[in-house]
């Protein structure tokens, strides 16, 4: 019996001790969380050249389009990335385009990345290059590269903007939005 006292007096000590046993009653204070933790689809507006950039989150599907060498929204062959520009409609516009490569070349020799959602491989532009490929540009050195349209890309449509009655009403609906 007294064997099995010692027992359950050591196993009793024993948690007692791994438990801790901090009777401090001030808890440390809790990290604030922001409202919005969920990702927004976003433009980067270029004021220097009037551009309008699409700024959307890339899903894992387009990440495995690219890899995988077949087109699925924000990535795909270059026939692809026309058409799926072409049919955008975003952030309330439907006039985007494929960039131009010396457009998309500007916009990432900027200091800093201008886009919240990036992906550090190539960009399809409408850039026409010798034979039947055309010109990509890398995010990281901002420089163009040949590809075979067949290959696949990721895709970041453009659109111009000017003072149009239709631009001043996104600034201002977007003003209203963010102050919410």
């Amino acid at each position: 019996m007294s064997k099995s006292m010692i027992a359950l007096w050591i196993c009793l000590s024993t948690v007692a001790l791994v438990a801790g046993g901090n009777i401090n009653p001030h808890l440390s204070e809790l990290a604030e969380i922001p409202n919005k933790i969920c990702k927004e689809n976003k433009i980067y507006i270029e004021k220097d050249v009037n551009l309008m950039w699409q700024d959307q989150a890339y899903v894992d599907a387009e990440d495995g389009g690219y890899k995988r060498n077949y087109s699925v929204a924000k990535s795909g062959t270059w026939n692809h990335a026309i058409d799926y520009c072409r049919r955008l409609n975003y952030a309330g516009f439907t006039d985007w385009r494929l960039p131009t490569a010396d457009e998309l070349m500007h916009v990432h020799k900027k200091e800093g990345e201008a886009f919240v959602y990036f992906r550090g491989d190539d960009f399809w532009s409408s850039s026409p290059a010798i034979g039947n490929r055309y010109y990509v540009v890398y995010p990281a050195d901002a420089y163009r590269y040949k590809r075979n349209k067949k290959q696949t890309n990721y895709i970041r449509c453009v659109r111009c903007i000017g003072e149009n009655v239709e631009y001043k009403k996104y600034l201002l609906s977007s003003l209203l939005h963010n102050a919410r």
